[in-house]
Formats: C-alpha cells, structure tokens, sequence
C-alpha cells in the first residue's frame, strides 16, 4: 500500500462554512472583518493559491452578514474564477494602473479594526492604512490564534492519513543502512519514502546523528553516521494538503546503558505528555506533564523547547504546547507531543507523535513505537 489514493476534494459548500464561521468568529473578537492574504489562511478559506504571489495585491475580504470578496489582479482572474470556493465568493478584479487599496477600502468599514494574515505583505498594509488612515489591524495570530485550531471530521482523516504514512516511512527506512551513510543520504531516502507514500510536499527531513543530534534542528549534512550514534529521524510535509511530523530516534547498532537510560526517559515523557491531553485542560499541562518526567530525571537543563505545535495546512501552527499557554485544549485539536533532551557534543533524542483530542482524551496519529530501535 502506498498511500497514494487521493482524498475527496473540499467543496464550495465546506469553504462558504468555514468563511462564514470566520467571519463570525472575528465579530466575537471585536473585529469588523478579515483580510486574507495568499497563504494557510486562504488555502483552508478557499482552496486557493495564486500562482504567482508578486507585489500585485490578492485579498480575501470576510465581514459579518457580507458575502465573501476576493480582490483579485486582473490576470489573475480566470485562475481565481477556477477555484473550489468561486461559487461561492464575489471576485473583484483590478488592472494595472488603477489602485487597488482603493478598490479594497470600498469593501471595509471605515474606522473599522480588522484582522490580517501574518504573512500579508507590509507593502499592503501600509497601502490599505494610506488609503484608509482611520482603520487599524491586528495580525490574526494575535487576533484569532485559534481560527484554524478546531479541525472537523474531514480534516482529522486527512491528517490521520498523513501520519500514517509517516508511520509506514519509518518503517522503512528502519530497514536502510545507516553506518557509513552520510545523514543527507538517509535524509534523502526519507523524503523519497514520504512522496513514494503519497506526500506531495516534503517541509523537512532531520537526520540528526551522535553530536549532531543534540541540535534539535539540525537537519541534515555531510557527517558520515558511525557505529555506535545514536540518530534523530525527524520529518514530515503535506499529504492531500494536511500535515505529517514524526520524530523517532533509533541507535547504530547496540546502545550504551545510558544511551537507553536517556531514550527511556524520553519515551515515558511523551508518554506523560499524551496522557495529559484531554478537553479542557491548558496547553500548558501538556507541557508541564512532560517537562515534569525530564526534570525529575535529571535532565530538565537539556528540554530546551517547547513540546508541541500544532498542525494542519501547515506543519506548525497554534495551539503551542508551552508555559504560559492558558489555552483550554478542545475536542478536533491537533498537535505535536515532543519532548526531548540534548546532551551538547554527545547526543540527543527526541520522540514525536501528532495528537488529536478527543471527547474523552486523545489520539495518536503516529504508532509506530516507541521503544529504542536498532539499525544497521
């Protein structure tokens, strides 16, 4: 089985939902509407991507009782009229030569405060506030962290279906040659198993082996992997538009006593993080929950981030698992549990399952175990 059927597309019905529920949301937030610019944002509003995204504006325009507008340049139209979601949106275009904060500012409240993608370009913004100086914005990570955050019964398959494959990635690439093998070779050979399992995107692919495991974002480089390393296999991307992201580390023939000591103290981390999720509860106790297990080792100096992210049409998003995160956890959530420790010019480990919450706990998207697994 190679993953590769694909999912059945979202509709125009599924995204009027989703905008309308946003633009509602934004009205509980204080906000008189939304401005989405190409990005996450307006992939999982509409379904659509420019394809090109230059200095001419593309804007999703949401407001409360209002049908959805997206300002589109001209030469952009035919593409826009094409979209999942162009049944059920209103596109205005504008030409060159014309402004098009001018044909935008005719779709806002005046003096309203809206909220704005993170990724929208400053060139934008401050063309919208020339044109309309008595507005103001706030960006939707501050605004509305969450919009994406809930996902329904359609987005958890595909995400569950993302794991999987990611799970089945792992289980071949246990079966690989590691020693003697530069990390870029493996991390090539993970990111052939993602696609080769139905992955269209590959976002990262970590291979971090002895010293260089104690970086936690050190992807891949030339260090040839040696008998006796211990190697972190981090990875993931975007399957039929949802996300993957799995760490597991696995060990070059026969692990020290402390090698497993370190990698068990790791597994019932992540293991008391997953059980701390549940409705309700603070991102934060998830956190707390896993840092507790490392910290009473010994080891607590050594977690040095945070032990979840969230994920969905990207492979990090809110809600964050970190102190000081009073966000209460809801059921259609999903993240990452992923503690770790480093150990500076020595090793590291990791171990990283997706998570949903559910009505009575959680669910794990990844199942491959979790137990020290040994490679050639």
């Amino acid at each position: 089985m190679t993953g590769t059927t694909p999912a059945a597309p979202f509709t125009a019905a599924d995204y009027r939902s989703r905008m309308t529920r946003a633009a509602h949301t934004a009205a509980d937030a204080g906000l008189a509407g939304l401005l989405i610019a190409p990005g996450p944002d307006m992939v999982w509003l509409t379904g659509y991507t420019p394809t090109a995204v230059t200095e001419r504006l593309t804007l999703l325009v949401l407001a409360p009782g209002r049908d959805p507008v997206l300002v589109v340049p001209t030469l952009e139209a035919p593409d826009a009229a094409k979209s999942a979601a162009a049944d059920v949106l209103t596109l205005r275009d504008w030409t060159d030569g014309t402004d098009p904060y001018a044909v935008t500012a005719d779709l806002l409240a005046k003096g309203g405060r809206f909220g704005i993608s993170d990724n929208a370009w400053a060139m934008h913004l401050l063309g919208l506030q020339k044109t309309l100086p008595d507005t103001s914005y706030a960006s939707l990570t501050d605004a509305l962290p969450m919009l994406r955050a809930v996902k329904d019964a359609a987005e958890l398959e595909l995400l569950a279906a993302a794991g999987a494959a990611a799970d089945s990635t792992f289980e071949e690439i246990r079966k690989v040659p590691f020693a003697g093998r530069r990390e870029s070779d493996v991390g090539h050979d993970l990111a052939d198993l993602l696609r080769r399992f139905g992955h269209d995107q590959v976002d990262f692919t970590i291979v971090g082996s002895g010293p260089n495991g104690a970086n936690p974002h050190h992807e891949v480089g030339d260090r040839v992997i040696q008998d006796g390393d211990m190697v972190v296999l981090d990875f993931g991307g975007l399957k039929d538009g949802y996300g993957s992201d799995t760490t597991r580390t696995v060990h070059v023939g026969p692990p020290t006593a402390e090698e497993r000591e370190v990698h068990d103290i790791v597994r019932a981390a992540q293991e008391a993080g997953f059980r701390a999720v549940r409705a309700g509860a603070a991102c934060q106790e998830v956190d707390r929950a896993a840092r507790a297990v490392i910290a009473d080792a010994g080891y607590g100096e050594f977690f040095i981030h945070r032990t979840g992210h969230g994920i969905g049409v990207t492979t990090h998003e809110p809600p964050y698992m970190i102190e000081g995160e009073e966000q209460p956890l809801v059921p259609g959530m999903c993240f990452s549990v992923e503690p770790g420790i480093y150990l500076p010019g020595r090793f590291g480990v990791r171990i990283e399952d997706i998570v949903t919450v559910t009505e009575d706990g959680g669910r794990r998207f990844n199942n491959t175990t979790r137990e020290m697994v040994v490679v050639g």
